[in-house]
């Protein structure tokens, strides 16, 4: 399926009722790539490297520029390497008949000054030191306070609601979604268990020693790039033991936009969702549209991520479980001891007597409903953009006010360098 987000970005221009914006963004949509950065919204076509320099900086120091990174976690360290620019860059000149002399002090000056551009390289030299917009989707996090020590002003909201409002804006019709027909306990999607989501090893291989496969509607995939047996942790803490994990699940063949969608029949042959985000071993609090379709499809869940993410879905008026599932699991800071924790929620849990259990869900059913009927209501949807537009208010006096300091005070640490 497509996912069509440009719309989004046009939108956003809108609210933001600024004629002197120019967006730029990742396209395709999720990927990383600084090749990939390229412009949304613009009302002047500004890129020609050809023009004098005079010309191109003045044109952007009357621009607002906007760097939207709001749908993936924040990397600051994959775009200050020297390699990004030559990766932008094979054969930049700075002027006709550039000899090698002139070529490699190019490059040494891209080496020194790459931890102060970031992403503003696609503009090779002409942002240093420019304030510029970084829309961004992550709260409690270092990777941001990197980009704002860099003349990054941060304009912070929560992209994947909106998002998910439209991906998943037939479940509020969806008449089968009630016609339920349960036949296990959990419904767990895994697909990706690289980069970030490594933990999800580790999950898969304690959903099998605590026996709880049986409980539960789980694919794995055995391979994601590399086999799982080959694996390399970031964190030590999640080294499985495991040689055999894909006897205990079926095979998961879902690409990367299965969470762009919900499956109708999943939800009914389920009574709980745990879900498993994108982030969990993290200090950040990034939560995307995994944990927003069974809130859309009325569905309960147990949240799989970054300590303290259900209190940040209260903080968007939306009920957690906590009188009826032991919660403090959101409160755990260790990975490991907080996925622990999980699993042996989901043991008590699939081990109820029958009748417990019944009355067990029946309790959850109801907040799920008004979480559902919160999903879908105009005052989220309301409190989301409102939340885009003061931020994105408050970002731009904060920009306007750097930016006469900047021309104010010209001295050698302020004025730009090529």
């Amino acid at each position: 399926m497509s996912v069509p987000l440009d719309r989004l970005y046009n939108f956003l221009h809108d609210v933001c009722n600024h004629r002197d914006l120019i967006i730029y963004g990742f396209f395709p949509h999720g990927s990383r790539k600084i090749t990939d950065l390229r412009k949304f919204v613009t009302e002047n076509n500004i890129d020609d490297c050809y023009k004098r320099y005079e010309e191109r900086y003045q044109n952007l120091s009357n621009k607002k520029i906007i760097f939207i990174h709001d749908q993936e976690p924040l990397n600051f360290d994959l775009y200050s390497s020297p390699d990004v620019f030559e990766s932008l860059y094979p054969n930049f000149q700075i002027m006709q008949n550039q000899d090698e002399f002139i070529t490699s002090m190019v490059k040494s000056l891209a080496e020194k000054i790459m931890h102060n551009l970031n992403l503003k390289i696609i503009f090779a030299f002409l942002l240093y030191k420019i304030p510029v917009l970084l829309v961004h989707s992550e709260q409690r996090s270092s990777n941001l306070q990197k980009y704002q020590n860099i003349d990054f002003v941060s304009v912070y909201w929560w992209c994947h609601g909106v998002i998910a409002r439209d991906w998943f804006r037939y479940a509020q019709h969806d008449v089968l979604l009630s016609k339920r027909m349960p036949q296990q306990d959990f419904l767990i999607y895994n697909r990706a268990w690289s980069g970030t989501r490594e933990y999800r090893l580790k999950f898969a291989e304690l959903v099998v020693d605590h026996d709880l496969y049986s409980y539960c509607k789980m694919g794995f995939n055995s391979e994601d790039s590399i086999d799982y047996r080959q694996h390399q942790f970031q964190n030590q803490k999640f080294q499985t033991q495991r040689q055999d994990l894909e006897q205990y699940f079926f095979h998961n063949t879902s690409d990367s936009l299965a969470s762009a969608d919900y499956c109708t029949h999943d939800y009914q042959t389920t009574n709980l969702e745990v879900v498993l985000e994108t982030l969990f071993d993290d200090d950040r609090l990034h939560l995307t549209e995994k944990i927003l379709r069974p809130i859309a499809c009325g569905h309960p869940f147990i949240l799989v991520a970054t300590q303290g993410s259900l209190e940040y879905l209260r903080n968007y008026g939306f009920k957690t479980f906590h009188n009826i599932i032991d919660e403090t699991y959101d409160t755990i800071v260790d990975p490991l001891e907080r996925l622990q924790a999980i699993l042996s929620e989901m043991k008590r849990i699939a081990t109820l007597p029958h009748d417990a259990k019944q009355q067990f869900y029946d309790s959850l059913r109801s907040i799920a409903a008004y979480n559902q009927q919160r999903f879908f209501s105009t005052e989220w949807h309301d409190q989301l953009i409102n939340e885009f537009k003061e931020n994105f208010d408050s970002a731009i006096d904060a920009r306007n006010k750097r930016m006469q300091r900047l021309f104010a005070f010209p001295n050698s640490e302020s004025v730009p360098i090529i």
